[in-house]
């Protein structure tokens, strides 16, 4: 007899207000409550608190649910300094103290480091900087709404819709400073709606605007955002349709670390607070210990942040990057600051890596700085290097915790570990890691 295939019915969503009490923040600072056993994660709750809440998504393992009021709040709860909290993506915990908000992501990052690393010690003082006007690059989505006025700012929490920002109290006061005008000349272009995105980037000695467009824009249009480049003294990029970004006025921009220069295009991976990355590198040259006989290995390295810093305390660096582009950058940089002694390859780092030229050398440190997620592919390497200090910089904690196990399964312990505040406000969460071989 023929059987039939019968979907299960699509269970309901329970859209009651449910009143709820907060335990703790997951690691992407969403308060954390549960509904008997089960976990339910409410954007904009803190621990301590009641509140009431209505589930948004129901999943066997979950729940998630929107916050509709706080019925006791928190003695770390603070009003927002952004007019635009509530409706903007960009930061999703002003709600909570700047102090309170470094302490959470400390406990974050060291129950992860326990549960999954089984890794415990006490963390070194955190890397802090002050949580406005940090951020020295942003980008802009831009969109012509169904009624015909522009839009152009972030995206707003959990949705694909803009919020219109004229003002952005964590960017950059010399980035801040350009919205409104910046607004009013993307308005009055004929091509505004295929204007894709923008980027604005604060380098060293000048203000940097890329603008991309779907299509071919009007020469009238491109004289208009010339002229603004011109007025506002700004680096110019324009990117039409499938072409790569073309600069059309300024210099390539630049960032400096004590004396050296970094250049970069505005596509490029940097940064984007500029005080904690200085930071970062002089605790990671402290962690390291650099010696002049060292040869250190830096994998990940872009367009040499970490790499050129090293290679004025170390005999030799050799820096390894998937991006041929940040390759070449990176080598360019090294030239431009006369430094010798480090060199650059191109490489897929979730290959094995220990029959590339690179791999097939002795290195006695070594410093890794992948993206979110993680350096799993080239932990084995790592693990078997015999380098007597691995420095991890992670961007998540979930992956640092992940690839800690194979460091410490092949006779690495776990000598340091701290939360770097390189997203003020945010819940992401920056963190450093110093291994010693035991």
């Amino acid at each position: 007899m023929a059987r039939f295939f019968k979907p299960e019915k699509k269970k309901s969503l329970d859209t009651k207000h449910k009143s709820l009490k907060v335990e703790r923040l997951d690691h992407q600072g969403d308060g954390v409550a549960f509904d008997g056993k089960k976990p339910v994660f409410i954007s904009g709750a803190l621990p301590g608190e009641e509140v009431l809440a209505q589930l948004t998504e129901d999943k066997r393992q979950f729940a998630r649910a929107k916050l509709i009021k706080v019925v006791s709040p928190s003695a770390k709860r603070v009003a927002p300094f952004c007019k635009l909290y509530r409706q903007c993506g960009g930061c999703n915990l002003q709600h909570l103290d700047h102090d309170a908000q470094i302490a959470a992501k400390q406990d974050t990052l060291s129950q992860l480091m326990k549960k999954f690393a089984s890794a415990e010690l006490v963390q070194d003082a955190p890397v802090v900087s002050h949580g406005e006007g940090y951020r020295r690059r942003a980008r802009l989505s831009v969109k012509v709404s169904k009624s015909g006025e522009l839009e152009m700012g972030f995206r707003q929490r959990s949705a694909k819709d803009i919020v219109t920002v004229k003002h952005c109290p964590v960017l950059d006061v010399k980035l801040d400073a350009l919205l409104p005008p910046l607004y009013d000349v993307i308005n009055a272009l004929r091509g505004r709606r295929i204007i894709g995105h923008i980027e604005l980037v604060d380098a060293n000695a000048e203000r940097v605007l890329l603008v991309r467009a779907v299509k071919h824009l009007h020469d009238e249009d491109v004289s208009r955002l010339q002229s603004f480049a011109d007025k506002h003294a700004l680096t110019f990029y324009l990117q039409q349709g499938d072409d790569e970004p073309g600069r059309l006025r300024g210099d390539m921009p630049a960032y400096g670390l004590d004396d050296l220069m970094l250049s970069f295009e505005p596509q490029d991976f940097i940064q984007v607070n500029a005080n904690i990355n200085e930071q970062m590198i002089a605790q990671s040259l402290e962690w390291l210990a650099l010696e002049p006989t060292d040869k250190v290995l830096d994998l990940f390295c872009g367009l040499g942040n970490f790499s050129l810093p090293m290679a004025k305390h170390a005999a030799s660096v050799v820096g390894v990057e998937g991006v041929d582009a940040m390759v070449q950058r990176a080598s360019d940089n090294a030239q431009r600051n006369a430094l010798t002694n480090a060199e650059f390859y191109h490489a897929n780092l979730e290959l094995d890596a220990k029959d590339t030229a690179w791999g097939k050398q002795r290195y006695s440190k070594i410093l890794l700085d992948p993206a979110r997620a993680g350096a799993l592919g080239v932990m084995p390497y790592v693990a078997q290097s015999r380098a007597e200090r691995v420095v991890y910089v992670s961007c998540n904690p979930a992956t640092l915790a992940r690839d800690s196990q194979v460091l410490l399964e092949n006779g690495y312990k776990l000598a340091r570990l701290g939360m770097l505040d390189m997203f003020p406000h945010t819940g992401h969460l920056e963190s450093m890691a110093l291994f010693v071989k035991a």
